[in-house]
């Protein structure tokens, strides 16, 4: 009988398509499939003509861009001397994951079955395109279309003889185990956070620990938005960068929802445990040291202050004890109940650690072992690089908006990596930041003589704060932003730097105050009001244009 295995690969930017991916290992564990589940990056493309069986789930980014976890994947996949017949050992499907409003809908999806299909391999179903702008979300499509495609494996692979699916009744043992410490166990020398002599250039795996230089409001305290000038000192890392390129930052939970936490969870915060994976094979977190505390887990790898998904309340539902939570939750991880779902959790953007207390009697029984399966990691965030090295060596600055907003919850929603870094007063102690840098998507011409027009509004402005550094320390001379925001007085971020440069004449500035008269004035009508200058770069000048929000 052939091995009843399968490959779940999937490309994902901000954990969907994993949390989807996670889901069919789970489905194909009941059916008693030996599955991995991987990120794209992650396995060697190479072997994919040894794999009977794959999944794929990707989500389609930006202009239809892969995610940065299939990148390479992508690259290699469209090799041109890859042979025609490579995968025709291979049964295959691909679910996409996108959102129809943006012109590119599931591209990447619907480009990864056609270059499959051309390479040989056998399509199960047609592609899945999941859309974010269905009412029930992308489970609309999903749902119907793993039911279809269990058919299909069941009918190629079926079950071995005496077993029978598992009962979605019954809860799958975890992903990892979590083995306590004794609490007298001696412990290593040093913290368990200690920046690590740099092995390579610092990547998601290795990231930097850069300290906090600076940290400074750059909007008058009277503005309603708290916006960061922030200077990181990087000295030693290796880290080079260009004008346009981004930095990542790996934040953390603030110490009153960490202790929250581990109150509702009846957890010791400063408990010790090592990690072992039920499955061998399984590789154990990156990331995570062991041993480990749990003040540690939870402070710098659980997304406590995400807003969880169907899967976080069906996992949940298993260990109520309850009768009433439990049907609450089994209702929120149905098909049916998903627009509940959406207005429970997606309007009002509660957090993981909120809907914890609306269920109180399910969390103080929710098992250790299984908060990692419960809850995702925090993932790292993307800003635009505000500063060039030839004029801050060393230096990393970012431009960054304090995120604070109200929903018709009671208590500001807050975003979690710009209030963590705007809590970092460098006058007040040591702080450090971890970070990598990568490739971002604007590239500034390579000739000194080329003109460029970046326009530039609000935070947007950050990148060609780097540029225009950049291009003063090479000497050139044709730089034209077209900054705006609301008030000269509150909001103007960079004015005086703005201003010198104008005065050398290193830089013509046009800016646009919205609030700052009767009728509302924008960037886009400064362009209008200048056609003439911007045609005249455009045209003889051969302007490149760029365009940050």
């Amino acid at each position: 009988m052939a091995e009843r295995k399968l490959l779940v690969l999937f490309g994902s930017q901000t954990g969907t398509a994993q949390d989807t991916a996670e889901r069919i290992g789970r489905e194909a564990a009941r059916r008693h499939l030996q599955c991995r589940v991987e990120a794209l990056d992650s396995c060697d493309v190479a072997n994919l003509i040894h794999e009977p069986l794959v999944v794929f789930v990707c989500a389609t980014t930006g202009q239809g861009d892969p995610p940065d976890n299939m990148k390479m994947f992508w690259r290699f996949l469209f090799r041109k001397n890859l042979p025609p017949g490579s995968l025709c050992q291979l049964d295959y499907a691909v679910l996409g994951l996108g959102d129809s409003s943006y012109p590119k809908f599931n591209f990447v999806a619907k480009k990864l079955h056609k270059r499959v299909l051309q390479l040989g391999g056998n399509p199960l179903l047609p592609v899945a395109l999941g859309d974010d702008q269905h009412d029930l979300g992308p489970d609309a499509v999903v749902d119907p279309w793993l039911l279809a495609l269990w058919d299909k494996i069941l009918a190629l692979y079926p079950l071995p003889p005496g077993l029978e699916i598992i009962s979605p009744d019954i809860r799958l043992p975890p992903k990892y185990t979590l083995y306590y410490l004794p609490e007298d166990s001696p412990h290593p020398e040093g913290d368990l956070l200690q920046p690590t002599a740099p092995r390579a250039v610092p990547s998601e795996l290795h990231p930097f620990s850069a300290r906090v230089v600076s940290n400074q409001r750059v909007t008058a305290q009277s503005h309603f938005q708290d916006v960061r000038l922030m200077e990181f000192d990087i000295t030693g890392s290796g880290i080079t960068f260009t004008a346009g390129d981004v930095v990542m930052i790996q934040p953390q939970n603030c110490p009153e929802d960490v202790q929250q936490f581990c109150q509702l969870l009846r957890l010791d915060p400063d408990r010790r445990f090592v990690l072992k994976p039920t499955e061998p094979g399984t590789s154990l977190p990156p990331l995570l040291p062991q041993p480990c505390t749990i003040r540690h887990l939870v402070t710098h790898y659980l997304d406590i202050s995400c807003v969880p998904r169907r899967s976080f309340f069906e996992l949940l539902s298993y260990f109520s004890t309850n009768e009433l939570e439990r049907e609450k939750l089994q209702e929120f991880s149905s098909a049916q109940g998903q627009e509940e779902l959406y207005s429970y959790c997606n309007r009002p953007r509660r957090t993981t650690l909120e809907a914890l207390w609306d269920f109180p009697h399910t969390t103080c029984a929710i098992p250790a072992d299984y908060l990692l399966d419960l809850i995702p990691r925090i993932r790292p965030r993307a800003f635009s690089i505000a500063s060039s090295l030839l004029a801050h060596p060393d230096r990393i600055q970012i431009l960054m908006a304090v995120v604070q907003y109200k929903t018709r919850l009671s208590k500001p929603r807050r975003g979690l990596c710009s209030t963590w870094l705007a809590s970092l007063n460098p006058e007040q102690g040591d702080f450090r930041v971890p970070l990598w840098v990568k490739k971002g998507g604007m590239k500034f011409p390579a000739d000194p003589a080329t003109s460029v027009i970046m326009i530039g509004p609000g935070t947007g402005v950050a990148p060609f704060r780097a540029a225009i550094q950049e291009r003063v320390a090479q000497g050139c001379r044709g730089n034209c932003l077209f900054f705006g925001c609301r008030q000269k007085s509150k909001d103007f971020y960079c004015q005086s730097e703005w201003k010198e440069l104008v005065t050398k004449g290193f830089l013509t500035l046009f800016t646009a105050f919205s609030r700052d008269q009767e009728e509302k004035v924008y960037v886009q009508h400064r362009i209008q009001e200048n056609q003439r200058l911007v045609w005249e770069l455009l045209s003889s000048g051969n302007a490149h244009v760029y365009l940050a929000g």
